[in-house]
């Protein structure tokens, strides 16, 4: 007897829209990535108890004839690819042809369409075609999907709450307008518009009105290309921060990814910037020719396969770090009124805010890293924004695109043996004595390192780690990434290696754990950067020959610690991330003293 069957269509559909559409966020992802194709300029979603009753998208596209429409609901249908040759160079973002009878096979669908001659009306429900009428319409495409996962309890019982799934639709729809700003995307979610684009073409417009204007204030624009790839887009400047990583956004061809090598090189950018679990606000549209990219990789395409992934991760790190470094500005403190309730409560609330406490005064200092809420107005609805954000591109942007001079500083005095205070023609300044002389000895540390590299010494006792049998198989890949020190390690017995010499500026940490931590990353199969892992020595070894807190300083010691300052090439963050020093502008304090 035999025991392997032919699928019939309609369980295949539904073994296809467990891939396809996993959540109706996936249904909304599918369907406006078809408009796009369309070449619609305009998309509208509505859904109703987060797309799990209902969810209606509606766009001005090129629409489909009575032919079509029918045919889009047939397995593995297409417009986007006809021979195998396409599959090397595909432009459009769906290709695959399961998304519409995927849908299809687990809800009641309804197609309205036309092309500018003739209009069409299509039926499915749970993968029964039950109509086929002509009903008039404008040109484009309207579909309709009710009763999701109604007839596969199993699929149903797996979705979350409404607000959850209705939050991934919104994620969803505010990366495509962030990658598309030619486009104006309208979202309604229970009857409620919460996001609304003009479709002008910029990218600034979009990021007022997904992050707010405050959020395009302290933003710069990244720029940057090779011989394969060109960047462009925005990013946050070092305080303004969240934190987790899910605010960087990278977009392939205008194609939203997942990624993880990819925000790791953005982050790359930002070392030594930012602090210790913060993540920058970023927003890249990458463009490549498209024979270097797979994007036939995944059932949902969130999943890509880059030719030269390595190249455009290096041009990512150099292109941010290098729009970054002409951002460098002291954050501003500014004042906000203190709450009724109590200072340790502010702490811990949602915006997380940075505050310093002054005693003497009625009000909390709160630094320029803020968190803002999305912005509810409509540029549409208040052209005054609009003029506003044209202001913004059209004059000097805050932060000049010329690396800023260092500010001139008088030293006044020591607070509680910690901060120094310094006068300026801007306000004051209060320096961090602990961070900025880990800046100083940092670039001093790694000058000396780099001038030391070639300079070995042996040891008269060898430096002996542990390895697996893993590590010892492949001792010649790990020797050919160990030259940038330069090292060399030998075998010794079945689960040992030695090193008989070592660099002399490695005398200065302890180098048996240092090269311990470097075999640990090569069994793992993690990014092993031993560039990055020496920053980190050197940051630890800068930390501790720095000042310590709670030690009383001389004037000559505090002009010290700020002629220093000035001369290294980056003052204005300590090798971790933190600010070295800060200001209160001359107008805060004119404002706060009622002047």
């Amino acid at each position: 007897m035999s025991k392997i069957y032919q699928m019939d269509t309609q369980l295949s559909n539904m073994i296809a829209a467990g891939e396809v559409v996993e959540r109706p966020g996936g249904i909304v992802k599918e369907l406006i990535e078809n408009a796009i194709d369309a070449h619609a300029t305009r998309i509208e979603i509505h859904c109703l108890e987060g797309g799990i009753s209902r969810i209606e998208i509606i766009d001005n596209g090129d629409g489909m004839d009575r032919e079509d429409a029918q045919k889009a609901f047939s397995r593995h249908a297409t417009s986007k690819i006809r021979t195998t040759d396409d599959l090397w160079a595909i432009s459009t973002l769906g290709f695959r042809g399961e998304a519409l009878p995927s849908i299809a096979s687990v809800s009641k669908t309804t197609l309205l369409t036309c092309d500018g001659h003739e209009s069409t009306q299509v039926k499915v429900e749970y993968g029964e075609m039950m109509d086929v009428t002509d009903c008039p319409s404008s040109k484009g495409t309207t579909i309709v999907v009710e009763g999701l996962f109604q007839r596969t309890p199993a699929r149903l019982k797996h979705l979350k709450s409404s607000h959850y799934e209705a939050a991934v639709i919104q994620d969803n729809v505010q990366k495509f307008a962030l990658s598309h700003p030619e486009i104006a995307f309208h979202l309604v979610i229970d009857c409620k518009e919460v996001l609304k684009t003009s479709g002008m073409g910029s990218l600034k417009e979009v990021m007022v009105q997904v992050y707010g204007r405050d959020c395009l204030k302290n933003t710069f624009e990244v720029k940057g290309e090779d011989f394969d790839y060109r960047i462009t887009g925005l990013a946050s400047l070092p305080h303004l921060t969240r934190a987790n990583k899910n605010y960087i956004h990278l977009f392939i061809n205008g194609r939203m990814v997942k990624s993880y090598r990819l925000p790791k090189a953005v982050l790359e950018g930002y070392r030594s910037y930012l602090f210790n679990e913060r993540y920058p606000i970023v927003v890249l549209n990458i463009t490549m020719d498209e024979r270097l990219v797979d994007v036939n990789v995944h059932p949902s395409k969130w999943e890509i396969r880059l030719s030269k992934q390595q190249q455009l991760e290096y041009l990512i790190q150099d292109v941010v770090r290098n729009c970054l470094k002409a951002q460098f500005a002291s954050p501003q403190v500014t004042a906000v009124k203190k709450p009724e309730n109590s200072y340790q409560h502010v702490q811990k609330s949602e915006s997380e805010k940075t505050l310093v406490h002054s005693p003497m005064s009625s009000e909390v200092f709160q630094t320029t890293e803020k968190i803002y809420a999305q912005s509810a107005f409509v540029l549409d609805e208040h052209p005054e924004m609009q003029k506003e954000i044209l202001s913004v591109e059209e004059s000097a942007h805050p932060f000049s695109t010329e690396k800023k001079a260092f500010p001139v500083m008088n030293p006044l005095a020591q607070l509680h043996g910690k901060y120094i205070l310094a006068e300026s023609e801007e306000g004051l300044y209060i320096i961090d004595q602990h961070a900025a002389q880990e800046r100083v000895n940092y670039e001093k540390f790694r000058k000396q390192f780099d001038e030391q590299e070639e300079t070995m010494i042996d040891m008269l006792v060898p430096v002996m780690v542990q390895a697996s049998a893993n590590v010892m198989h492949r001792l010649d890949e790990l020797n050919e990434l160990l030259k940038i020190f330069p090292l060399q390690m030998e075998s010794f017995g079945q689960t040992t290696l030695l090193a008989r010499s070592i660099p002399l500026w490695m005398q200065k940490v302890d180098e048996t754990a240092f090269l311990q931590d470097l075999i640990d990353l090569f069994d793992s199969e993690k990014s092993l950067n031993p560039t990055d892992l020496n920053k980190d020595r050197i940051a630890t070894m800068a930390c501790h020959h720095s000042i310590r807190f709670n030690r009383v300083l001389s004037y000559e010691e505090m002009q010290e610690v700020v002629n220093s300052l000035k001369k290294c090439d980056q003052p204005y963050h300590c090798p971790h991330g933190r600010p070295t020093f800060i200001l209160i502008s001359q107008n805060q304090l004119i404002k706060d003293f009622k002047r």
